[in-house]
Order: C-alpha cells, then structure tokens, then sequence
C-alpha cells in the first residue's frame, strides 16, 4: 500500500547510528576485521537512513570512496553514524562516518566514511519520488552543497574518462607500461 508522502523531510528525521561488537568471526586472517564485514554494516546503516527518509524500501546504485582509514580490531565497538547529505527525485547520498572504540581503554578512532548513492523504489520495483531535504543546520548545508560539487565531479570524470578511453590506441601507449609491473606475452 502507498502512504502519502510529506513534501519534505528534516536530515535529523533519518538520522540513524548502528554499533556492532566486532567479534572473533569477523576476523581476516591478519587478525583484523574483514573490511566486507564493514561495507555490510554500511550498507545496512545506508539503507536504514534512506529507506526512513524516503518512506520506501530503497537499493545501493553506487558507493564512492571507501577508504580504510585504520584497522578495526576485534573487541570493538563499532558505530556507523549515517544521515541522508542529499536528496534527487529518486535518489538520495547517504553520509556515513564509521568510528571504533576500544571498550577498555575509551579510545575512539575514525576508521571510514563514505558516500551511498540510493534509489527509493515503490512496490512495483520502478523508482519513486523521495521528499525533499529540510537543512536544519548550517553543516547539513554544507554536507548538502558537497554532495552537489561530488556529483559534478564525478560526472566530469566520468566524462574525461570515457573520453580517454575511446581514443585509446594500444600500439601508441604501449610506452606507458614501461615503468608498470607487467609483461606482455603476446
């Protein structure tokens, strides 16, 4: 069933934290968590504040920039801070900032954040419209207009980069493999 939706929604409205122990099966086999475990608990706490701010189930299109900061050990608590930074017609950028805290010792780390692109879906799977964004503060404006300036440039990139690679000709770029480790065998 379709509820009606509000034309606009606050940031703080979806504003969601999950904190999950990590424990000895999410380990790698350096001993650190495995960073699939971490980009699961993103994607869960991603969907969270999308899915509360759109009033539909929502899905990840992309996420940018994931880096690990430092490592997460076992024993931690981590907690994965998410707020919706900017709203489309369908889609919305999810902010994350993930942090872990040593229990024993009380000190806290950044290990990631990164950037979820969703899409609102409706029951019949095709996208929907999302309510707009009330900005309550003056950081939800800047998150909001750094979301516009992220997507031009990932639109500009997008562009140089195809560009680049459609006139791209093998038997003239071969120098630059010259410093590269590989070989070719052919």
């Amino acid at each position: 069933m379709n509820y009606p939706q509000p034309e606009f929604r606050p940031v703080s409205y979806s504003r969601v934290t999950l904190t999950e122990l990590m424990i000895p099966s999410y380990a790698n086999f350096g001993g650190k968590i495995h960073g699939g475990i971490l980009l699961s608990l993103m994607d869960k706490v991603a969907y969270a504040a999308a899915s509360k701010h759109a009033g539909n189930y929502c899905v990840t299109v992309s996420v940018d920039g994931v880096n690990f900061l430092q490592p997460v050990e076992v024993g931690e608590l981590v907690s994965l801070l998410a707020s919706v930074n900017y709203v489309g017609r369908t889609s919305l950028l999810v902010g994350i900032k993930v942090i872990a805290e040593d229990v024993r010792s009380g000190s806290v780390k950044h290990t990631n954040t990164s950037y979820f692109t969703m899409v609102a879906k409706d029951e019949s799977g095709q996208p929907t419209q999302v309510p707009g964004l009330n900005l309550e503060t003056l950081e939800d404006t800047r998150r909001f207009l750094e979301a516009i300036k992220r997507r031009e440039f990932k639109e500009r990139y997008r562009a140089e980069f195809d560009n680049a690679v459609s006139s791209l000709a093998v038997p003239h770029q071969l120098h630059l493999l010259e410093r590269e480790r590989c070989q070719i065998v052919y």
